[in-house]
């Protein structure tokens, strides 16, 4: 006869995703849209979003607007992923958490402090998919 685990504060239930792994994905998800809308944004109004800054370092902002929406897409489907305690979902949120923080070179001339906020909360999904990440039982 199979043994049952029950769930208590501190632990998952077997098979679910950890405190660390929810986390991390709610992060994903945040991240992902802010992306995904800032991207969104450049492609329908680009001469509009540049608020007080050079422009974009490499491309133009269409351009760039159509990578944040890609990117941005992939990390909400990672943050669910995680959500479902699927192990391509943590390293699949570590990459793009990863090409989004090196992605906010190219505008962080255009938005300084939007790129700092980014680049932080990259880290944080990458720390804690990485350092703290929890194996489901």
């Amino acid at each position: 006869m199979a043994e049952q685990r029950m769930a208590t504060p501190h632990t998952a239930p077997a098979g679910g995703p950890t405190g660390w792994a929810v986390f991390a994905g709610m992060l994903l998800v945040i991240l992902g849209f802010l992306n995904f809308f800032w991207g969104l944004a450049a492609i329908l109004e680009g001469e509009n979003v540049i608020v007080g800054g050079e422009g974009v370092l490499i491309v133009d902002l269409t351009a760039w607007g159509w990578a944040a929406l890609i990117v941005g897409a992939v990390q909400v489907i990672a943050g669910g992923g995680l959500f479902a305690a699927r192990e391509w979902a943590r390293w699949l949120g570590v990459f793009f958490a990863a090409v989004a923080a090196v992605g906010q070179i190219g505008i962080v001339t255009a938005f300084p402090i939007w790129s700092v906020i980014v680049v932080l909360l990259s880290v944080l999904v990458i720390y804690h998919l990485t350092a703290r990440w929890e194996p489901a039982a």
